[in-house]
């Protein structure tokens, strides 16, 4: 049986970031250079900026001119995209949005006190939905157990409910955050996408419908309304449209944060697999490090390579340096896999079994006793335990 370090050397990697051949949408070019970061060379070379800045003003204008209750809405999480997003809304493009916050049940403290003070300092609505704890449980093990990833209702929820509230009251415009080209190639930045229902279907909720869900899991489908996306005559009729800011924004995600924390008292925290100490990535959600590492069983890579990768591609760091760090970092089991188990009811071999049906040629299998155990979270003795 392989040792952890020995998965992470065996897999090809690209010759300027570290992304590995199992990453997402990932082809190496004949110079071992991953499709990602070709994509980036447009992104600094090519895309016109100040044009497509212009280009969000005149939508900017077109929303306000309706004289609706609101002028867009923004879905938001609290993590640092989504509030700069709505920070960048509010402050620079004037917009009156209505926040619409679908929450997933696990919302980290300083999160959550990152949010309320947020919406204070900006002053905007906010209307937050938290589903059905007990769909949430069985949506969750079916989704890991059919896919490998235990994240479908939130990720569902995220971008189908926002959906819904722009249809029921005709807002016509939904912002999101950054947009496709940042960490994978279903897009690039030359293209303009939205963010539709062929994004919805083919990227957000792997191929499960909320029907299939409903069928799944035994639950009666109006259960699973939350995580349905409406049709494309109820959003033409709406006159609904939806963008990334970062197709009109270039993104860069140190310089925002520095923005936020200025601005808005934004708080970084502590992550399991990602850089020691406090950090911007993923703090949200108190299992993001236990993604991180079915990430890591399935395909032998996960959060380091995802961030030093976009260190790499913004100068921050040599690749040499982040080889370093992504063979230090990466292969630990985290604390927080504990509580997960436990919220889906299976023991750990259960869910070992399960992930090993998942593996992504030509990554390896990884024997879980050979990984070190990640730090504890300063938070984690405050989480909510109660299956319910």
């Amino acid at each position: 049986m392989k040792t952890a370090l020995a998965a992470i050397n065996g897999i090809e990697r690209c010759s300027r970031c570290t992304s590995p051949v199992t990453w997402e949408t990932l082809e190496l070019d004949k110079e071992g250079v991953c499709n990602v970061c070709r994509n980036w060379e447009q992104k600094g070379g090519k895309v016109d900026w100040a044009k497509r800045e212009r280009m969000f003003w005149k939508i900017a204008r077109q929303a306000k001119a309706l004289k609706r209750d609101y002028d867009c809405i923004v879905p938001f999480s609290g993590g640092k995209d989504s509030t700069f997003t709505l920070w960048k809304l509010v402050r620079h493009f004037k917009l009156k949005p209505l926040v619409v916050s679908f929450d997933h049940w696990f919302y980290r403290p300083l999160t959550l006190e990152n949010r309320a003070r947020t919406f204070r300092r900006l002053g905007v609505d906010v209307l937050t939905f938290t589903p059905n704890w007990k769909i949430v449980r069985k949506l969750m093990l079916e989704s890991l157990i059919r896919k490998g990833d235990f994240c479908w209702h939130c990720h569902a929820g995220i971008y189908a409910y926002p959906m819904q509230i722009a249809v029921r009251h005709k807002i016509p415009l939904l912002i999101w955050g950054e947009g496709g080209g940042e960490y994978e190639s279903y897009s690039k930045f030359m293209d303009l996408e939205e963010t539709d229902s062929w994004f919805f279907h083919r990227r957000v909720i792997l191929g499960l419908s909320a029907k299939d869900m409903a069928g799944f899991i035994g639950a009666p489908e109006r259960y699973l309304s939350p995580y349905t996306y409406p049709s494309k005559q109820e959003l033409d009729d709406a006159g609904v449209r939806s963008y990334p800011l970062g197709k009109f924004v270039p993104w860069n995600v140190q310089k925002q944060v520095a923005i936020l924390k200025k601005e808005l008292g934004w708080q970084e925290d502590e992550m399991e697999t990602a850089y020691e100490g406090r950090t911007y990535e993923k703090i949200e959600c108190m299992f993001e490090g236990s993604r991180d590492y079915i990430k890591f069983l399935k395909r032998n890579y996960s959060r380091m390579t995802h961030l030093t990768s976009l260190d790499i591609r913004h100068g921050r760091m040599s690749r040499k340096e982040a080889m370093r760090l992504v063979q230090r970092r990466e292969g630990k089991r985290p604390r927080s896999l504990e509580f997960l188990l436990e919220f889906l009811g299976i023991s750990d071999q259960e869910f070992h079994e399960i992930v090993a049906r998942h593996l992504i040629p030509p990554a390896r299998v990884v024997d879980p006793k050979s990984m070190k155990v990640e730090r504890k979270l300063w938070d984690q003795d405050r989480w909510l335990r109660d299956r319910g």
